[in-house]
């Protein structure tokens, strides 16, 4: 694959400020002669395609008409936004599979692929991207959860690959190297056991302590219409919880790392210089369906928004489907007393899950693949467990803790409280975190 990179640095800033109008993101008209006029006047034309050497490399924009459609636009799609920064820098990326540019719809209908990834997009419009930056995961999104990623290069664009999740969390002085802006794209899901927080907590505080700015593309998050949850006590801080936040946040990456910045948790209080590209058309009330999985156990709306309840099951012997085609939307254990349960199943190994839980054991549970949207953390399905368990001695390991960033859930289940004395000692802290998240929304 080629890819046309402009070394004439006289002409690529004139092409460069007439193709950031073609693809302008703001509101648009008509002018009687058909063209698209932006607001402050200019015209421009309909064709908004950058071609490379390769003519089958194309760079698609964002939608078409927008304005009347009022279409969720992501950080990434608004690149007349973001393009002047990168603009003769070496670029670093901190991406996965999530990380991607959106083709318009009427390109959607033409070819098989619905979008392009953010990489190889900023490589064919000639930016110097030098290295990519891997979460859990990895950048392709096919390692199982917890599972080490190793360094590599990247097949498609022999840019090397560094892991966030190995050893090294935090990416080292070395790695930054000849680096002058990194950039930050990942699709969350907002809970704050969903490491990608942890990953930008350790760029940012990389980038901070070596003056380099960091970019952050903002997308939806899909479990910001609710907060709930107990807040993490800084004994029970680890890797899937790093933060005094609750479980389920009700923020998106950008408004996270201001929360990041804001309430001084980087090393010794330091600050990372952050740019936000804001999602357009978005609340955090705005249902929005992901159209690539977050991570391989994720795989649909509705795994995703039982995620926040369902996760806690990990800190028990109770699976939560990996190992089935229902990951996160069924839970059952071969440790259970009668109970009546709907729904019975067998782990086997597959993609997301090599070893899953109780793998070749029938697991016997509930299906909750169809049901109404969450509005809040249920406790229910954890707690039903828990009475149902033959060995409750053995339910619960020490992950539990780390996932509710609290020895007192655990307690509260043993003492045998109920969901609702259960949340009521969570309301002082969401009342105190709701006060201090205020500051720092994008989308109010």
């Amino acid at each position: 694959m080629s890819f046309n990179v402009f070394k004439n640095t006289v002409l690529f800033p004139i092409i460069l400020g007439i193709i950031l109008v073609l693809i302008s993101c703001g509101s648009k008209s008509k002018t009687e002669d058909g063209r698209w006029k932006t607001d402050d006047g200019r015209r421009t034309t309909e064709d908004r395609r950058w071609k490379t050497e390769d003519k089958s490399e194309i760079l698609h924009t964002v939608q078409n008409d927008k304005s009347d459609r009022n279409e969720i636009i992501v950080g990434a799609n608004q690149t007349e936004l973001y393009l002047p920064l990168l603009n003769g820098k070496r670029v670093g990326i901190v991406a996965n599979q999530t990380s991607v540019i959106f083709k318009e719809e009427r390109e959607k209908r033409k070819e098989k692929r619905k979008f392009t990834h953010l990489v190889d997009s900023l490589l064919t419009l000639g930016i110097s991207v030098k290295k990519v930056f891997a979460p859990e995961h990895g950048f392709r999104g096919t390692a199982d959860a917890g599972e080490k990623v190793k360094d590599g290069i990247d097949t498609k664009t022999g840019l090397p690959i560094i892991s966030l999740y190995s050893k090294n969390r935090k990416p080292s002085t070395e790695h930054l190297k000849n680096i002058n802006i990194m950039i930050f794209d990942i699709q969350d899901v907002g809970a704050r056991f969903y490491t990608y927080i942890s990953s930008l907590h350790y760029v940012m505080e990389a980038c901070a302590e070596l003056n380099i700015p960091l970019l952050i593309l903002d997308r939806p998050n899909p479990n910001a219409h609710y907060i709930d949850g107990p807040i993490l006590e800084p004994e029970h801080q680890s890797f899937v919880g790093m933060h005094p936040v609750p479980v389920v946040h009700g923020m998106t990456i950008g408004e996270y790392a201001k929360m990041i910045n804001g309430e001084s948790w980087l090393e010794n209080g330091i600050k990372c210089e952050i740019t936000v590209i804001p999602v357009e058309n978005y609340v955090h009330n705005t249902f929005y369906s992901l159209p690539i999985k977050p991570s391989p156990n994720l795989p649909s709306d509705r795994a995703i928004n039982l995620y926040p309840s369902l996760c806690f099951f990990e800190g028990t012997n109770v699976s939560i489907g990996r190992g089935t085609d229902k990951q996160f939307q069924v839970y059952g254990s071969p440790f259970i007393a009668d109970v009546d349960n709907n729904y019975c199943f067998t782990p086997k190994p597959n993609k997301g899950a090599k070893y899953p839980k109780h793998q070749g054991i029938e697991c016997c549970g509930f299906d909750l693949s169809d049901g109404e949207r969450l509005n809040e953390i249920n406790l229910s399905y954890l707690l039903k467990m828990y009475s149902s368990a033959l060995d409750k001695d053995k339910f619960f390991n020490n992950f539990f803790k780390k996932l509710s960033g609290t020895k007192k859930l655990k307690q509260q289940i043993e003492q045998g409280l109920t969901e609702a004395e259960i949340k009521a000692t969570w309301q002082k802290g969401l009342k105190r975190f709701i006060k201090i998240r205020e500051k720092y929304l994008i989308y109010n």
